[in-house]
């Protein structure tokens, strides 16, 4: 399975959180990523959810 990269930033641009976790395909890592934000309260803040070639799943500024 391929493993996904959720980072979260500060409004300084300081790693909240940074993240590597594995998902099937790109729909399951959205899912995922998602509930780790809402989780640890940070669907707000500046955020991104990366495939293993870069491509952009999830983001927020």
């Amino acid at each position: 399975m391929p493993n996904y990269t959720l980072t979260v930033f500060d409004p300084s641009g300081e790693k909240l959180l940074d993240e590597t976790f594995t998902a099937t395909n790109d729909e399951e890592a959205k899912k995922i990523g998602t509930a780790k934000l809402e989780k640890e309260g940070y669907s707000e803040h500046t955020h991104r959810c990366v495939t293993p070639d870069a491509k952009l799943l999830l983001f927020h500024r």
